[in-house]
Order: C-alpha cells, then structure tokens, then sequence
C-alpha cells in the first residue's frame, strides 16, 4: 500500500488509475471501516483511504484533541484489507491558510445531530469536497451509522453535479448488537456492558411500527426516558422518512428510520434502524 502525506505526491500516483473509489476516514479504525474497503474493491479498481482529523465538524465542547490517533495500527489494518493508497494529510497540507470558503448545508444542518453539534455538517461537507477534489474519485464510500451524515453528503454531489456516485455501507455491530465506532473506546467497562441498549430500544420502536403503531411522538419519549433512566443523557431519538430525514406527514408512509444520540458517560453515541413498513422490516 502506498501512503502519501502530500497532494501533489497523490494526484501523481493516481494519474491513469482505472475507476477510483474513496473511503474517507478519521483514523482509529475498525471492523466497520475495514468493511468499508472490502465493499470499495466491488465498486473499482483503485481503492483510496484517507485519515484526517478534521477539526472543522468538531465544536468547542468536542473531543478533537482527545480523539484517538492511531496511524500506523490503521496502516497495518488498511494494507491487510487490500487498499492501494492512503493519503493522509497533515493540517498544514489540507488547510494550508484559513479556511474561508465553506460548504454551507440547508436546513438539515441544524436538526437532529446538528442541532447539538453547530458547524459539524459544515466541517463535514467541506473537507469531504476538499478530498473530492483531490482524489477526484468515481465511487465514494461512508457508512450508514452516520445516516445523517450520509444523507448531507448524497445531497451535496448531486446538486453540486460532481460525477461521484455515493454508496452507503451497512452498520457492523458487535455480537451484542453495539454499531462498531471509535468512540467505543470511551465506555467503561459498565458502560459497555449497558450500550447495547441503544440498540434494543430502536429495535422496539421498529417492531412497533412495523405492528401498526402510529403514536410517533409517544414512541419517542419513552425510548428516550428508558435510556435516561438507565444513565443516559439523551439528545433525540427521532422517526423520520428516510429520503430528507423529515417528521412523517402521513400515517402511511412506508421508508422510515428512527435515529438517536445519547451520552452514556464519556462516549456519545449514535445509532439507527431503518423501518420499511412496505416489506415488513
């Protein structure tokens, strides 16, 4: 696997490269991102990763500084999983000077997860057309534990008219049904043991409504209260249509996800299920 720190270095090792896919990442990685690559190599034939800590999506109160690096583990890992380069920039190179021109997200910006964290679609959405830019990928990969996140980025490349076709990866869970993320890392071992309950309560609430329940708004309270009783400290768990991540207008209506964040001691964590009541899952 090559690795290239600097832009020019990497736009010389991709020229005449046959079909790029991108897997952007933020480093400490896992199952989850290793599938990611293996799900890349179906999509082309040149497989890029990237590792940057963008500190643009990350606020005040986050935990950029904190945030584990753990760069040559992630070398081992992508080399392992067949990945050709590795681009992996410092701040210097990627922001070079201050970063004036942003990428500004409508509305969905500042709901569920960018409601509590202001900026972070923004940060998100600039670097990744930063990396766009630089790789000038075919295919481009993220998971769907960041649904959010996911849905900014598809809207972004097809209004922006970029020749990237978005591709979203499923969740890998732990056997207890965790989604893998690197703020795993954060639990005690208490903690641990009681994540899994995220899970559990966004399964109930997709049983129910795929059993005919329509009392949304109720579902949603008690999911959350459950997970603040237990020592959670809840941001939202919201249902919402899957196309714009938008409150149900209708009773009917049949692609659904219920999305939530809570903190559960240091860790914040997120996590959903699709509910397509049409197929009965």
């Amino acid at each position: 696997m090559q690795i290239h720190p600097l832009i020019s270095d990497l736009r010389l090792a991709l020229k005449n490269r046959a079909r790029i896919v991108l897997v952007p990442t933020m480093g400490n990685l896992h199952a989850g991102h290793l599938a990611l690559m293996t799900q890349a190599r179906t999509h082309g034939d040149t497989v890029v990763a990237s590792i940057f800590v963008n500190r643009l999506q990350f606020g005040p109160s986050d935990d950029f500084e904190r945030y584990p690096r753990t760069f040559q583990d992630d070398c081992d890992q992508l080399a392992a999983a067949g990945v050709d380069l590795l681009f992996a920039p410092n701040e210097a190179e990627l922001y070079p000077e201050p970063q004036e021109y942003y990428i500004e997200p409508p509305q969905i910006q500042h709901q569920l997860d960018g409601e509590f964290r202001p900026g972070h679609f923004r940060g998100v959405a600039t670097v990744v057309l930063k990396l766009f830019n630089i790789v000038q990928p075919q295919v481009a990969l993220f998971g769907k534990k960041d649904y959010q996140q996911l849905l900014v980025l598809r809207n972004m490349t097809r209004q922006m008219a970029l020749p990237i076709t978005i591709v979203g990866g499923e969740t890998v869970r732990a056997d207890d049904g965790l989604a893998l993320s690197s703020r795993n890392a954060y639990l005690s071992a208490t903690e641990r043991a009681e994540a899994p309950r995220l899970q559990r309560v966004l399964q109930r609430i997709s049983s129910a409504v795929l059993a005919g329940e329509r009392e949304f708004a109720q579902l949603e309270r008690e999911a959350a209260a459950e997970l603040d009783q237990h020592g959670w400290k809840t941001d939202y768990v919201a249902i919402r249509r899957q196309a714009d991540l938008q409150p149900p207008r209708h009773p009917a209506e049949q692609s659904l996800v219920v999305l939530a964040a809570s903190r559960l001691g240091a860790a914040r964590l997120i996590d959903n299920v699709e509910i397509n009541a049409g197929t009965g899952r």
